[in-house]
């Protein structure tokens, strides 16, 4: 509900996604997996649909979301990362997939991990549950950028400068073109890429933009 909130919200422009404490996602509460445990299928099903309509939600906001990671991500915590757009880790920051250790699977979470470390890097991590430091994990490309833990903020900070200068419709409009065109064959794009510039050159913000960059002054959009 939270989510959905902000993605129609005009008056915020980006997301970050961070926490308090040592931890940026420990993975399943405890008490939950104590209930968990008594669940019937028909129960584990519902709960494991709201978790991926929460995963879904956060990866098609319409608003850039950027995770800031200070600490360990686990389980379902490397699910919140994968979904984001932008993902900045401290140096100090490890990734663990690490439901085989409790005869599971990183099943709901599967869709996004997958698509941001490939095929390949999934078998190894889902199988072994082994903890992936940051420098890994952006190799792999699940973190775009690793920073100092003192240098978080200055990082999230510089990255939404960048945000703040582009129009908040070509922003929402970008993450729906990536998620169109990922993975399909080019050729086979051709017509609906062509159709998303077409309209958007002709529309509103396009125009203000277009006018400012002639007429050397800053978009109406840009928040100094």
């Amino acid at each position: 509900s939270a989510f959905n909130a902000i993605g129609t919200d005009d008056h915020i422009r980006a997301l970050v996604l961070r926490a308090h404490g040592p931890s940026f996602s420990a993975g399943a509460d405890a008490n939950w997996m104590r209930r968990m445990a008594g669940y019937d299928e028909a129960e584990n099903l519902q709960d494991a649909k709201a978790l991926a309509a929460l995963m879904a939600t956060i990866d098609g906001l319409p608003k850039p979301v950027i995770a800031r990671v200070q600490g360990p991500a686990i389980g379902g915590g490397v699910g919140l990362v994968a979904c984001s757009d932008i993902v900045v880790a401290a140096e100090t920051a490890f990734f663990q997939l690490s439901e085989i250790k409790l005869g599971l699977t990183p099943a709901t979470i599967s869709p996004f991990v997958i698509r941001a470390i490939g095929g390949r890097a999934a078998r190894r991590y889902f199988l072994s549950a082994e903890r992936v430091d940051a420098t890994t994990a952006q190799r792999l490309g699940l973190v775009h950028e690793v920073v100092a833990e003192d240098a978080l903020d200055g990082a999230v900070d510089a990255l939404i400068g960048y945000l703040r200068k582009a129009g908040p419709e070509a922003l929402a409009q970008s993450k729906q073109l990536v998620a169109m065109v990922r993975d399909q064959d080019p050729g086979q794009m051709a017509d609906a890429t062509a159709q998303q510039i077409a309209q958007l050159r002709v529309g509103a913000e396009a125009q203000e933009g277009l006018s400012a960059f002639l007429e050397k002054r800053k978009p109406s959009w840009v928040v100094e």
